[in-house]
């Protein structure tokens, strides 16, 4: 049996950086989802419906998408997938309250359907929410309270 050698140097612990890089959504059909994202809601990429994943061009955060099974046996071989509200909503953010309503029936149109139609929300801003052709849901959203800097990122007053 070996004796184990620790590092003469101590490790340091960092904290996790505050960023998110990428958002990963497993999806049912990869061509339909790049399809509805690509074309539907104008997402750029450089990826082909035949594409083995799909990197979406967003401000900030990259957007991905991949096949549901592969991305589950990705975290574990053993991982069941279900359908259904997964904990998760993802948020666009605009600059124009007119956009909600614009981005809903593109989303519509495209083949996602709408859950929540915009509406006035208890926190001074305009919402609403739609559903991607693989049950994900989005909120698309204005407040008064919202800016972007140049590169089109959401600020936040800390």
């Amino acid at each position: 049996m070996g004796v184990l050698k620790f590092p003469l140097e101590p490790v340091i612990l960092r904290e996790m950086e505050p960023r998110i890089s990428i958002i990963t959504l497993g999806v049912r059909d990869l061509p339909r989802a790049i399809r509805f994202y690509r074309d539907g809601l104008g997402l750029p990429t450089t990826a082909a419906e035949d594409a083995s994943i799909a990197f979406f061009k967003t401000a900030g955060t990259r957007f991905a998408l991949y096949p549901r099974e592969q991305l589950a046996r990705d975290i574990a071989p053993d991982l069941s997938v279900s359908d259904g509200f997964g904990g998760i909503t993802l948020a666009h953010n605009v600059r124009q309250k007119s956009e909600v309503d614009a981005i809903l029936q593109r989303a519509a149109a495209s083949g996602g359907r709408i859950v929540k139609p915009a509406h006035d929300t208890f926190w001074g801003g305009y919402s609403g929410y739609f559903v991607d052709p693989d049950g994900y849901h989005w909120e698309v959203a204005w407040g008064p309270m919202f800016s972007f800097d140049d590169r089109g990122e959401l600020q936040f007053d800390d």
